[in-house]
């Protein structure tokens, strides 16, 4: 670990120092915040390739459909124990080097997936792919880190939006190459799409240090609980976190089993194509980031968190009516992403030493729901059908809805 400080020092003389925020530069450009952005979706997007394509994946390698969601929920497992052993380490390392090195090991973990020859090793491959994914949260915590105060909300908002507009967009590609060369194309051309991102940011990726403190890796890892111990808004935030993206997850798990079966029977291409509209929702939150700068970060979620209710309603409607399900769609990712980004807002400037650790504290709730949501979704479909989803889904929103209300007056005496 000496070394380790030591290599950070000796960088520090040729890249841009950054201890504190009134030391930051005065904006991040546009261009950079971009190519974070699109590294995020298109790192995020390996976690969800496999949802619109449950259905293939059950019939290639023998798994029933009322445990096909394990896939997904393996994935998220394994994205959680990322959050927790890898993403702190952006507060101790080089965090260029780091973003470089999951991205390599991310293409081979997708290269390992897209030649699986039985279920152990598409499970192993899965497992691999959800651990590196993280490079999306330590590349959130890098940008927050480059970004003026004044603009980290919209810094953050417009990041952010790069990973929820992967995760959609991630379907529509996955449904569209399965269809015209198989599933296992989407994952070689992703490794692909890797390596050419690793090239850029090799050119591109800002050399940002900051100052930090000399610990262990057990003292980095102790200290993301502490974190929770001593950080009202990080804990009420995380399970925010937690309950809205098992919803997300709900809807998006098991969305391709009715659209796949009698009497819709919609190909891969069409099922996946769902996930534009998500984007159209993903981009309408990308304001929440500026709002919750100005003040309005309060509002902003009990506004989203009402409409994440009403979406269940829409959505309820999918075998009887799919512009209904557009609208629900909107609606729902227009809600996540809105709580999402104001959550991130509020907490990443706790503590500007420790952004990493926020973030891998914060997104491992994030993970948790998400996996919580993929397998509930199949299993409740398997045996109730999508009535049963809609209302576990409408269940999991009120309840974040109630749990908002009730941590209203706490989270105000936080902030102040």
């Amino acid at each position: 670990m000496a070394a380790v400080n030591a290599n950070s020092k000796a960088d520090s003389s040729q890249a841009p120092l950054i201890g504190s925020d009134s030391e930051q530069p005065a904006s991040m450009s546009r261009y950079v915040t971009l190519l974070f952005a699109v590294a995020c979706g298109m790192s995020v997007a390996n976690i969800y390739f496999a949802q619109p394509i449950l259905d293939r994946l059950s019939s290639e390698f023998g798994i029933d459909y009322s445990i096909i969601g394990i896939v997904v929920t393996i994935t998220q497992i394994f994205y959680g124990l990322g959050l927790l052993l890898l993403v702190p380490l952006g507060d101790l390392l080089n965090q260029r080097r780091l973003v470089i090195g999951q991205m390599l090991l991310s293409m081979i973990a997708l290269v390992i997936v897209g030649t699986a020859a039985n279920s152990t090793v598409l499970f192993a491959g899965m497992a691999m792919v959800g651990l590196l994914a993280v490079v999306t949260q330590t590349l959130v915590a890098f940008a927050a880190t480059m970004a003026a105060p004044a603009e980290r909300g919209r810094v953050v908002g417009m990041v952010t939006s790069g990973i929820v507009i992967g995760i959609l967009l991630a379907r529509s590609i996955s449904g569209i190459l399965t269809d015209l060369a198989g599933w296992r194309s989407v994952y070689m051309v992703s490794a692909a799409l890797m390596l050419v991102m690793v090239c850029m940011f090799y050119k591109v990726l800002p050399r940002v240090e900051r100052e930090v403190k000399s610990l262990s890796y057990p003292q980095l890892l102790g200290s993301v609980f502490r974190l929770f111990i001593q950080e009202r808004i990080l804990r009420i935030r995380s399970i925010l976190a937690l309950l809205i993206f098992a919803d997300f997850s709900i809807l998006w798990t098991s969305l391709v089993l009715p659209l796949s079966s009698a009497p819709l029977s919609l190909s891969h291409s069409a099922i996946g194509a769902f996930g534009l509209a998500g984007v159209a929702g993903a981009l309408a939150a990308a304001r929440a980031g500026k709002l919750a700068d100005r003040g309005y970060g309060q509002r902003t979620t009990g506004t989203a968190l009402t409409l994440l209710l009403v979406s269940w309603l829409f959505i309820s409607y999918t075998e009887q009516s799919l512009f209904a399900l557009v609208i629900g769609i909107v609606l729902l990712d227009l809600a996540v992403q809105a709580v999402h980004v104001t959550n991130q807002t509020m907490i990443l400037p706790l503590r500007a030493e420790a952004r990493s650790r926020l973030t891998a504290g914060y997104m491992v709730f994030y993970s948790i729901g998400s996996a919580g949501g993929s397998i509930a979704s199949t299993h409740i479909y398997a045996h109730y059908g999508w009535e049963g989803v809609c209302m576990l889904g409408a269940s999991v929103s009120a309840a974040a809805l109630l749990f908002w209300a009730m941590t209203l007056r706490t989270t105000a005496a936080a902030i102040k």
